[in-house]
Parts: structure tokens; sequence; C-alpha cells
């Protein structure tokens, strides 16, 4: 069975859209750690609840109509051409954490970055298979009907 062209894109779609988020989430985490010592820093981070409720929404929709559509909320906004836009939001419990214990602060984004880099690797190997199965089958199934 030859996968829909369409569908293909449709997940192709996604998984750029998570691989994207998750080089964004890498860049905020990375500025709590190197700049946690400026005088009234406050931690942020990328709304991941919302962006995963975003693309779990995006997913169920072309499920039931075979189309994606992805809905904006209050941090994240879909723009036409496949962008979009995210606000970092305060991390009050990284901010507490980093008034008690500078140690547990610095372990919390450094957990929270091998997280992210797993689900970036994750997409992007789930990426590179959507190519590979687009090169075997290059052609979609109306051509073959």
């Amino acid at each position: 069975m030859k996968p829909g062209t369409a569908t293909i894109d449709n997940i192709t779609e996604v998984l750029h859209h998570i691989i994207d988020y998750t080089e964004r989430r890498r860049d905020v985490l990375t500025r709590n750690i190197f700049d946690f010592r400026q005088a009234n820093y406050c931690p942020q981070d990328l709304p991941e609840s919302e962006f995963a409720l975003r693309m779990t929404e995006a997913i169920s929709e072309h499920v039931h109509s075979e189309r994606l559509l992805f809905c904006d909320s209050d941090h994240v906004r879909f723009h036409c051409g496949g962008d979009f836009e995210i606000e970092p939001v305060p991390d009050s419990a990284a901010r507490d954490l980093m008034h008690n214990s500078i140690s547990d602060y610095l372990k919390l984004q450094i957990q929270k970055l091998s997280e992210n880099l797993m689900n970036n690797r994750i997409a992007a190997e789930l990426l590179r298979h959507q190519q590979q199965r687009l090169s075997v089958y290059p052609c979609s199934n109306a051509e073959n009907n």
C-alpha cells in the first residue's frame, strides 16, 4: 500500500513544527543557564502543553478530515506558509529554585534540555523516515488510479 502524498506532507509539516519548536526551546533554556546571574533575571520556557495541544488538535483534524488545521492560542500563532510564532513565558518554578538552590535550578534546566533534545531527535528521525518513504513512493495515489 502506497501512502498518499497529502498524508506524508501533513505529517512532514507537523514534524517540521516540532523540530522548530525544540530548537527554539533549546535557545530559551540555554539562556536560562547562561543569564541567570544577571540582576532581576526571570527564567523562561516555551509553553510546552500549549504547543502540544496545538499539534494534537492539528493531527486530530487531519485524521478526521485529511487536512491540517493549526489554530492559534495565547502564546502560539501560526502564519501562512508554515511559519509560527511562540512567546516564551515566565517559569515561576525555575525562578523559585534559582532563588533557593542554584544547583537544583541548574539541574532542572539541564533536565529540560535533555528531554528537549530527545524530542528533537525523535522528530528528526521520524522526518528522515518520512522522507525516505516519500522517495520510495514519489507518486500520489491519485496518479496510480
